[in-house]
């Protein structure tokens, strides 16, 4: 049962990100130039190190996913706790940040966390949009709800967003984005995709973008779909032009959603626990089998998830047959679940 004053701070919390609609409608939240003019993120010894593509920016591995900080997809912790885990995160070397609108508190909780560090850290955030006349109130409310006047990067959003939309009206947000850069209230533009990696892939070819986050892990699985092998197909087929390309590529879902993470137990009743403890690192370590991603963008609910993960990455990260065997396993028997059957097939 929440304390009173948990309650309090969440009503706050969502005063602010539901405000932002008048704010919008009242006023403009883009200042020209308010990109700084340069940016040095510090970089601890805690996180290996790449660049993220043509951005030039080097950053450490491990990216934090917003999605795990709303009430409603399964974080058990206050307001007050969740501004802290973000900040343990900085704390412990974590540089990238990932968030979006729909994200529903996790906006305004990054803001709060990360307020007196702003400029030493790479903020992303998404637009969620189908019509590009739309885009530029969607990202102003961004900027209100992360307390800041520029965004490391925007997204166009996976979904709701590109999955709705043809590449033609993507494109036509797009170039609503390039203004919103040119005025300097943006660095980076790019898209994210759980699925319909036709249309990742066209976006990709298109030459406009400067990174992509795509969904990359061991299962084969976008928002609320499994993929089939022709969409697999497609998803490699983006890796291997976003790399030639030199785009920036950010990995999502790379433990499953959370089924091979927070949800593994759950998901399978009964296996070893020991075992399951074993999953996040054997996932992390099938995606970074493939040298051409530049970081994990991963959804952690608490500190130790976030020590776990960055010990991962502090040891020898060689995708082995142990981890191969254990997943392989344990997926056989979460495929036979409700929760994967429940999910349609793309």
């Amino acid at each position: 049962m929440s304390r009173p004053d948990d309650e309090l701070g969440r009503r706050e919390f969502l005063r602010r990100a539901t405000r932002s609609a008048v704010f919008a409608a009242a006023s403009t939240r883009v200042a020209s130039g308010a990109v700084p003019k340069s940016k040095t993120i510090s970089l601890a010894d805690t996180i290996p190190i790449r660049t993220l593509g043509k951005t030039g920016v080097r950053l450490p591995l491990l990216g934090y996913g917003g999605a795990a900080l709303p009430r409603v997809w399964g974080n058990p912790l206050s307001i007050e706790d969740r501004v802290k885990v973000v900040r343990h995160a900085y704390d412990r070397g974590v540089r990238y940040y990932d968030t979006a609108g729909n994200y529903m508190e996790s906006q305004p909780i990054l803001a709060e966390a990360l307020k007196d560090v702003r400029d030493d850290v790479f903020l992303t955030s998404k637009v969620e949009v189908t019509q590009a006349s739309r885009t530029r109130e969607a990202f102003e409310r961004v900027l209100d709800e992360m307390k800041t006047d520029y965004l490391d990067a925007i997204l166009i959003h996976g979904t709701p967003g590109l999955e709705q939309m043809t590449v033609e009206e993507a494109l036509k947000v797009h170039r609503e984005l390039v203004r919103l850069r040119d005025e300097g209230a943006v660095r980076f533009i790019g898209f994210s995709a759980h699925s319909y990696f036709d249309k990742a892939l066209a976006l990709i070819e298109s030459d406009g973008f400067d990174l992509c986050m795509l969904s990359y892990g061991y299962i084969p699985r976008g928002y609320d779909q499994i993929w089939t092998a022709r969409m697999t197909e497609l998803r490699n087929a983006c890796l291997a032009k976003a790399h030639e390309r030199d785009m920036g590529i950010v990995a999502m879902k790379v433990v499953g959603g959370g089924v091979l993470g927070a949800w593994s137990g759950d998901i399978v009743p009964g296996f070893d626990r020991k075992r399951l403890t074993q999953l996040p690192a054997a996932a992390i370590r099938y995606v970074l089998d493939d040298d051409r991603v530049h970081l994990l963008a991963i959804g952690m609910r608490l500190e130790d998830e976030i020590d776990a993960n960055i010990k991962t990455l502090s040891d020898d990260v060689t995708y082995t047959e142990h981890d191969r065997g254990l997943l392989a396993e344990f997926c056989a028997k979460a495929y036979d679940s409700d929760t994967i059957k429940r999910m349609k097939v793309d």
